[in-house]
């Protein structure tokens, strides 16, 4: 079956950086595509020849090796290949093969350069992060403090061989740190209670763990290397390192610890989810995400690449349990379309997320079809939140019949918010403008978009409301250079990073792509394109995306620390847990957001 310009429209209308393009410019890059079909199991290209261009997958997916034969991604649909080597000297630095029967769009090498040089928001796209990601991803440049996830379990010199090992059962764990008080005494190991206890024919009730503990055992601090781990254990054949503090027991390595973080990665889980054969498999993976968050923080990955990589694995699954709902179902009765919006359609999904999701169907669609439709949405909601991804809290998804309708109903449902745009219509209206198509015809949803930009746009009413609600959301800034923090409660003296931190600039930015009308989801390519378009200055630009980038990274770093504690992640942040100058910092930028949120309520549009 051919694919259309039409269809590559619309395609790259749901593909960053494409959808920050001016409308010009994706109307006249459309064409310049070449479509290719390829077969599960052909070669793409191969490492050293000459790349025709940039290639982008519209359909299948495709697995790339290294000059060794490692697998080192597996892409899907909306991602791109080839960039490397056309940064370089035009060869392919990698090999790639189709997994499956792909489409693949090839953007021609002229094509690429030209974009590189003449818009801004695709040379920033493609030349992010090109430093060493080899050396992020090395266990042994990273700190011992990165590599820790949980608080390490103990025990008393003066406890049982029996009560130590039902701790370790209990705990799932191999080793114990045994402690007199505060201090580090001892380490005691599953091999130790093999070959001192039971091998020696030891009474395991009346012996006490002292008697068989490895005392005074070698440690490292926090601030070594993951080297220096690899380097004792190789040397001293030892399987456990406890980590101290001031002689104080903080956390324990293993080698199961460094093999578990290097061999985890989004591509790893996605590779992973794409192979699952049930819901339980699902969740398995699902369950790794937060020792994946505190990996990517650690590796001082900036917020809009981890949020990204964790979105990544959310379309992943919601994927994955679409197909396995179609095949329950049988094919739909009619084309539809499974669309994100919230966190998962911005791609900023961080250790806490909850599930927001609609269906388009097509025109076509007859009443006594519903059933099929909503075995579709109830199967995959409910399994999201069996994944970790819990039911939203104010009903916004698939399985509540209003947002599972025919594209007609809702152009009707976008027409009356702008048209009246009251308090109900205003919190929908932000909810939905954030809507990105997951799996499915994309094709539902393209025209729907451009013409609710221009309809919203065009409204000066809806447009001051929807103003007036994005400054709901204040920066908590306190008197005194100080913090407005939650007064009562479990969270008190404590800041709402997401309410109060990442949410009045989401709220700033969508009104700069309502007034702008600009097609980027994403919080930062909003602000992005906001800049380049000239809806906010230069200055006003760099330094909301600064303070934006800093809010994000504070929230995203105590979000890994409580997972690193044995917590749940949350949204709370001690800002006085901090040290003055990071405190600093902190209220600088939400300041830098205050200002900009008086400068759109003063010009009643987005500040130029």
């Amino acid at each position: 079956m051919g694919v259309e310009t039409h269809d590559i429209a619309g395609f790259l209308q749901t593909v960053h950086p494409y959808d920050s393009l001016p409308r010009d410019e994706l109307d006249r890059l459309t064409p310049r595509f070449e479509c290719r079909h390829v077969s599960g199991g052909d070669q793409i290209y191969s490492r050293g020849e000459p790349l025709p261009g940039l290639f982008l997958i519209m359909e299948g997916s495709v697995e790339v090796r290294d000059a060794s034969g490692t697998v080192i991604s597996q892409l899907f649909p909306r991602n791109s290949l080839g960039e490397r080597g056309l940064l370089a000297d035009g060869r392919a630095a990698t090999t790639a093969n189709a997994l499956s029967d792909a489409i693949l769009l090839v953007l021609p090498t002229a094509e690429f350069k030209r974009l590189m040089l003449e818009q801004a928001v695709y040379a920033r796209f493609f030349t992010r992060g090109r430093t060493n990601d080899l050396r992020r991803a090395d266990v042994t440049m990273r700190k011992v403090g990165e590599l820790m996830s949980a608080p390490p379990l103990t025990c008393s010199p003066e406890d049982s061989v029996r009560h130590a090992a039902e701790i370790m059962r209990d705990g799932r764990v191999s080793s114990l740190g045994v402690v007199d008080g505060d201090r580090l005494v001892g380490l005691v190991t599953t091999r130790d209670l093999t070959s001192r206890v039971l091998a020696q024919g030891l009474d395991p009730i009346h012996t006490r763990v002292g008697a068989i503990m490895t005392a005074e055992p070698l440690t490292l601090s926090e601030s070594h290397l993951g080297s220096d781990v690899l380097n004792l254990m190789l040397e001293k054949r030892i399987g456990h390192l406890p980590i101290v503090s001031g002689g104080r027991l903080t956390g324990m390595i293993t080698q199961t610890d460094l093999t578990r973080f290097q061999a985890l990665s989004s591509a790893i889980l996605i590779r992973e989810i794409a192979s699952a054969e049930g819901v339980a498999e699902l969740r398995a993976v699902t369950a790794k995400i937060p020792q994946l968050l505190v990996q990517l923080v650690g590796g001082n990955n900036a917020h809009h690449v981890v949020t990204r990589l964790i979105t990544d694995i959310t379309d992943a699954v919601t994927r994955r349990l679409v197909a396995f709902a179609e095949a329950d179902l049988g094919p739909p009765p009619v084309p539809y379309l499974w669309l994100a919006c919230g966190s998962q359609g911005r791609q900023e999904q961080t250790g806490v997320s909850d599930q927001d999701n609609c269906i388009f169907i097509d025109d076509s669609f007859q009443e006594s079809q519903r059933p099929w439709f909503e075995k579709l949405a109830r199967f995959v909601s409910h399994n999201l939140d069996a994944c970790g991804y819990f039911f939203c809290p104010g009903d916004m998804m698939a399985t509540n019949r209003r947002w599972c309708q025919p594209v007609s109903v809702w152009k009707g449902y976008f027409g009356s918010w702008i048209r009246e745009p009251e308090p109900t219509a205003q919190m929908l209206a932000s909810v939905m403008f954030d809507l990105r198509p997951i799996v499915g015809e994309t094709q539902l949803y393209q025209d729907l978009q451009a013409e609710t930009l221009a309809q919203a746009s065009r409204n000066s009413l809806f447009v001051a409301h929807m103003i007036s609600n994005s400054l709901k959301h204040a920066p908590p800034l306190g008197l005194l250079r100080g913090f407005a923090t939650v007064r009562v409660g479990e969270h008190r003296n404590q800041i709402d990073m997401k309410h109060s931190g990442v949410v009045p600039v989401i709220d700033l930015a969508r009104v700069y792509a309502l007034t702008g009308r600009l097609t980027p989801v994403n919080t930062r390519a909003r602000l992005l394109a906001a800049e380049d378009a000239g809806i906010i200055s230069s200055a006003g630009g760099r330094d909301l995306i600064a303070a934006y980038d800093l809010i994000a990274d504070f929230r995203l770093r105590n979000q890994a620390n409580q997972i690193k504690a044995g917590e749940r992640p949350n949204n709370y942040l001690g800002p006085y847990e901090f040290g003055d100058f990071e405190r600093s910092h902190l209220r600088d930028a939400f300041v830098v957001v205050r200002t900009m949120q008086s400068a759109l309520a003063n010009s009643g549009s987005a500040p130029v």
